[in-house]
């Protein structure tokens, strides 16, 4: 018997490995970039994370029970697609997203003059206003394999609430 929530608060991370070759998708953009990130589907670290918080935050697994890499299906699909089938889900159990915030861990490009768009993304997947999302990167200091350039990861944490649930 599911417990009753009015709210309820998942995280979630995700990291790729740079590639050459493949575009570089974060927040639903390609940005101009000369590595994107190596991944079963586009890669997007961003959007990876924020569904792996959502889920959490209703208790329905992760990306990869849903999202398996083994299936074929989602071979160079678009993460926003995902985040979509997500929210479905999260409507189905009675839910909606209440915040987003996400931090993208990365030595470069420079999100900065992205950040805007790609709240709206998220904000169109989801649902939610664009006022009730957060994007924001910080670098290691060249620490790491982020710092290294090698890969990106990201952390989300996310709120849900029941649908109609104001309070």
């Amino acid at each position: 018997m599911r417990q009753h929530l009015v709210y309820s608060v998942g995280i979630g991370y995700d990291v790729h490995p740079l590639k050459e070759g493949v575009p570089l998708v974060l927040g639903g953009l390609i940005l101009p970039w000369s590595k994107g990130l190596a991944g079963h589907s586009d890669g997007d670290v961003i959007l990876h994370a924020i569904i792996d918080a959502l889920l959490g935050a209703a208790r329905l697994g992760d990306i990869g029970v849903h999202f398996p890499d083994s299936n074929p299906l989602y071979k160079g699909c678009s993460s926003v697609l995902l985040l979509k089938e997500v929210i479905q889900k999260l409507n189905r159990e009675g839910y909606e997203v209440n915040n987003v915030d996400c931090t993208l861990v990365a030595q470069r490009p420079q999100i900065r003059p992205y950040v805007q768009a790609m709240r709206e993304n998220i904000s169109k997947a989801s649902g939610a206003d664009p006022d009730q999302i957060s994007v924001k990167a910080t670098t290691t200091e060249h620490l790491g394999f982020a710092g290294r350039e090698e890969g990106m990861a990201c952390y989300a944490v996310c709120s849900i609430r029941e649908l109609n649930s104001k309070q």
